[in-house]
């Protein structure tokens, strides 16, 4: 053996755990720090897309039926009542966020999460939900169904 190969240690047990114990409380670090620079740093906004969007063709709903659609990133429904008229609203409930959906057997919007109801424009008339769907404006153009947000005067 050389005099430089018995300057230089081997690699013990020691120098092991040394190198275990630092990467841990390097992750330990940054786990704690990753949270925090999430919270000063925010998401992007997410896109909302447009204030209008096709919803749906006239030949997909029947008369007493309602339809899911997507409206940005975020549910809207689209409800065709018995009489043939088409109403819009926010598929969100405002009461946990939950999505609802149209009960052709109850004529109304129901929320499977809590029981809430609302009527066919909206609002809430039943069950935990605070506030009204947000209503969207229903254009029929050809054989499409336009939806838009209300303009608020």
């Amino acid at each position: 053996m050389t005099p430089d190969q018995l300057s230089q240690p081997e690699p013990t047990r020691r120098r092991v755990i040394e190198a275990l114990l630092g990467g841990g409380l390097l992750a330990s670090f940054a786990s704690f720090l990753y949270p925090v620079l999430r919270y000063l740093v925010p998401p992007a906004v997410a896109d909302l897309g447009g204030d209008e969007i096709v919803a749906a063709k006239l030949t997909e709903l029947k008369p007493n039926s309602g339809k899911i659609f997507r409206f940005g990133n975020r549910p809207g429904l689209l409800i065709r009542t018995s009489s043939g008229e088409y109403r819009a609203m926010s598929a969100t409930c405002t009461h946990l966020s939950c999505t609802v959906q149209y009960r052709d057997d109850l004529r109304q919007v129901w929320c499977a999460c809590h029981n809430g109801k609302y009527d066919l424009n909206g609002r809430n008339i039943s069950g935990p939900p605070p506030r009204p769907l947000e209503g969207f404006e229903v254009q029929v153009r050809g054989d499409e169904i336009f939806v838009r947000r209300r303009r608020e005067a």
